[in-house]
C-alpha cells in the first residue's frame, strides 16, 4: 500500500518520522538530567564519607553524562533549524505552485500565445522547489546518521570541561546550604513570633 501513497500523505508521514525523533531526543534529554542529578547526589556523599575513589569516578560519569546531554541538546537545535528550513522551502513551493496556475489562468483569459516562456519558467521552478524538499529529506537522514554515529563514538575531546564539574557539584551543595539557612531563619521568625505574643498575655 506505501507504493500507492499520495505525496501529501508521503509528507505527513516524513513530519511525523522528524517530530517523533524530536520527542525521542527530548526524552533522552530529561533521562541524562535525572541521571546528572543523581550523579551530584553521590559525589557529594562521596565527599561526605572521605571515599576519594569513588568522588573521581562519579565526577567521570558526570562529566560523560554532560556531554552527552550538550550533544543532544545540540541535535535538537539542529532538527528544530532544519525544520524551519524545510518549512520556509516549502512556502516557497506553494508560492511557486500559485503563481504557475495564475499565470496559466491569465494566458488563458486573455488568450496569449506567448505563454511557452513562463509556463517553462514555472516549470522549472517547480522543479527546483521539489529539488529543495528532496534535498531536505536528504539533510535530515544524514543528520540523524551523524547523531547515531556520534553516541556510538566516544568523543575524544572534552566537551565539558572539569571546572565546569566542579562548579555543578558545588552549586547543589550552596543551593541545599540556602535552602538550610532559609528554615532557620523561619524557625526564629516562628520562635519571635510565639514569644512576642506570649509578652502581651
Amino acid at each position: 500500500m506505501g507504493l500507492f501513497k499520495s505525496k501529501e500523505e508521503r509528507r505527513i508521514e516524513r513530519e511525523m518520522k522528524v517530530r517523533q525523533g524530536m520527542r525521542a531526543i527530548e526524552r533522552s534529554i530529561r533521562q541524562q538530567e535525572k541521571f546528572q542529578e543523581d550523579f551530584i547526589k553521590n559525589a557529594q556523599q562521596a565527599r561526605k564519607i572521605g571515599d576519594e575513589g569513588q568522588y573521581q569516578f562519579i565526577r567521570g560519569a558526570l562529566k560523560k553524562t554532560a556531554t552527552v546531554k550538550r550533544m543532544l541538546e545540540r541535535q535538537l537545535l539542529g532538527i528544530k533549524n532544519a525544520m524551519l528550513i524545510h518549512a520556509q522551502a516549502d512556502a516557497s513551493r506553494q508560492f511557486a505552485e500559485s503563481m504557475g496556475t495564475i499565470s496559466q489562468e491569465i494566458g488563458r483569459i486573455f488568450g496569449e500565445m506567448d505563454l511557452t516562456r513562463t509556463q517553462a519558467d514555472w516549470e522549472r521552478a517547480m522543479v527546483q522547489a521539489q529539488t529543495m524538499e528532496e534535498r531536505m529529506d536528504i539533510f535530515l537522514d544524514s543528520m540523524e546518521d551523524s547523531a547515531n554515529a556520534a553516541v556510538a563514538a566516544s568523543p575524544t575531546r572534552q566537551v565539558v570541561s572539569d571546572e565546569e564539574i566542579d562548579r555543578m557539584i558545588q552549586a547543589d551543595v550552596l543551593a541545599q546550604e540556602k535552602g538550610e539557612l532559609s528554615k532557620l531563619d523561619q524557625l526564629e521568625s516562628d520562635i519571635a513570633r510565639e514569644l512576642g505574643a506570649k509578652q502581651k498575655d
